[in-house]
């Protein structure tokens, strides 16, 4: 996952940066408005992060000129302005949100992870599922993590796409049950916690941000928080 952040406070902007790539989204920086443009003619970005008051081209007109050309990737606003009014030019400029500092990196990336499900896949497109750094592809029963693929079985990846499609929820036992193994044997919930081990053997073990979580006596659920 890649995006381009606007931002010309550089402590504000390293922290963003070294959060970010944390949890493995790679951010490209830009101090002022002519740099970001070059950096965007120049590449493609999954999500762009625009501060308002920049040098030379501010973040609101860099927001126009992005949607002059593109029209899906989502668009945030990280600014100090909290009035009505600068959030309502956003808007009308087809920015996707407005974060105000200060605020939390958490947050931001609940944001990310949230517009970028979001997107709705145009039909020459694969769906894509994403959680982090996870990428899942239903329709060819595909994972990928840190961009390298991951196989697994086909129980493995029902369970594994009910969990992502969740959106962080907490998923019982019960229904969990019902979905992937259709209460087709007795001893389905020790099934569960050998497949919730196995998932996590291959998608979580070599990978410093844990995806796969027990929320003990509700059940499981898929979240890089």
């Amino acid at each position: 996952m890649q995006t381009l952040l606007l931002e010309d406070d550089p402590v504000l902007s390293s922290e963003i940066a070294l959060f970010l790539g944390s949890r493995s989204v790679k951010t490209d920086i830009a101090d002022d408005g002519e740099k970001f443009l070059e950096l965007f003619s120049a590449k493609k970005y999954d999500i762009f992060l625009l501060d308002i008051n920049v040098p030379k081209i501010n973040g609101l007109d860099i927001c126009k000129k992005i949607r002059e050309t593109n029209a899906d990737t989502p668009i945030i606003i990280i600014s100090a302005y909290d009035g009505i009014e600068e959030k309502k030019e956003a808007f009308l400029r087809a920015a996707d949100d407005y974060l105000v500092k200060p605020f939390l990196l958490e947050e931001l990336l609940l944001r990310i992870n949230s517009h970028l499900r979001k997107i709705t896949p145009k039909s020459d497109e694969k769906e894509k599922i994403v959680v982090d750094d996870l990428i899942i592809y239903p329709e060819d029963s595909k994972v990928f993590r840190g961009g390298e693929e991951i196989v697994l079985t086909v129980k493995e990846f029902q369970l594994l796409e009910l969990l992502a499609r969740a959106n962080g929820r907490t998923l019982s036992k019960q229904y969990i049950s019902d979905e992937v193994w259709k209460n087709q044997f007795q001893s389905t919930n020790n099934a569960i916690e050998v497949y919730i081990n196995f998932l996590r053997k291959k998608i979580d073990k070599n990978f410093k941000t844990k995806l796969i979580h027990t929320r003990p006596g509700f059940g499981y659920y898929l979240s890089p928080l």
